[in-house]
């Protein structure tokens, strides 16, 4: 018998807490799942279901009640503050809101920079390069390394926010929500760009939706939350294709899926924005 590959992130019996008392509410309740090295997982569910708490508990702006989110053999549940800072840098997010995650007093490859900088690169002249080699990666033009945020589309705002999180070296991508703020073509750019990010970099992503197009173009397995409880999990083509639970169902009814506005499915739109890349790059250029 074939021995399961070794996971890069093995979280185990996740309870997330908030309150106390009697106001003690279990935002995250028994959930368990793992990702593979250069494999990718979406949590998916409705506002309140607990899937960015999940995302908030693995990168520790919250400590779970108990469990286990073992990442490369370590159990970031069990860590102080300073023993998970060498970690930090190898789990990054990418937000849901573009322009709050940017500092807007900063350029472009200043923001991009910044990681660098933490990681202990003196060197101007060397951060400025490096970021300029991420932000050309995610596709934006030399022209716009020195602009701020507010001169940017919500669509180039979270380009740069995946650029600077690649420049922090990550092995693991938390993606929350990452596109719901974008309109539907630049949503393809978007998974287009992560697409071709995990495919050259081997990355391993974690992605937080509410939304099946986006979980169809680039994740392999699927894990369905309600009330924080998992209800469904399995691999993306059977989860989403055969639902066998009730809500996950009614999440396939309701959730604004591109594939329903294009009139191509998600893999189609995927193949499909090179003209919009050209097109914006043309108008930023």
């Amino acid at each position: 018998m074939t021995e399961p590959a070794a996971a890069l992130l093995d979280v185990q019996g996740l309870v997330v807490e908030y309150g106390h008392g009697r106001e003690l509410h279990r935002a995250v309740d028994d959930v368990s799942f793992r990702i593979p090295p250069g494999g990718s997982l979406a949590i998916v569910g409705e506002s309140g279901s607990g899937k960015s708490t999940i995302a908030r508990a693995l990168v520790r702006l919250v400590r779970p009640a108990t469990g286990s989110m073992t990442f490369d053999g370590v159990d970031l549940a069990r860590l102080s503050p300073r023993e998970l800072r060498p970690l930090r840098h190898r789990i990054q997010m990418v937000f849901q809101d573009p322009y709050g995650s940017l500092d807007p007093h900063l350029s472009a490859w200043q923001i991009v920079a910044e990681p660098l900088a933490v990681r202990g690169e003196r060197s101007r002249q060397i951060r400025e390069r490096r970021a300029r080699e991420l932000l050309d990666t995610v596709g934006l033009p030399a022209s716009a390394v020195h602009r701020k945020p507010n001169e940017f589309s919500g669509g180039q705002r979270q380009r740069i926010g995946i650029a600077r999180a690649l420049a922090a070296e990550p092995d693991l991508l938390v993606c929350d929500e990452a596109t719901s703020a974008l309109d539907v073509s630049v949503q393809a750019q978007i998974l287009e760009i992560l697409s071709t990010l995990r495919r050259e970099r081997g990355l391993t992503y974690l992605v937080i939706s509410h939304n099946l197009g986006v979980v169809r173009a680039i994740c392999d397995e699927v894990l369905v939350l309600r009330n924080g409880r998992i209800v469904e999990q399995g691999p993306a083509e059977d989860v989403l294709h055969h639902p066998r639970d009730e809500y996950t169902q009614r999440l396939r009814r309701s959730v604004l899926d591109p594939a329903l506005i294009t009139g191509r499915k998600p893999r189609d739109v995927v193949r499909h924005v090179a003209a919009a890349r050209t097109a914006e790059s043309v108008a930023t250029a």
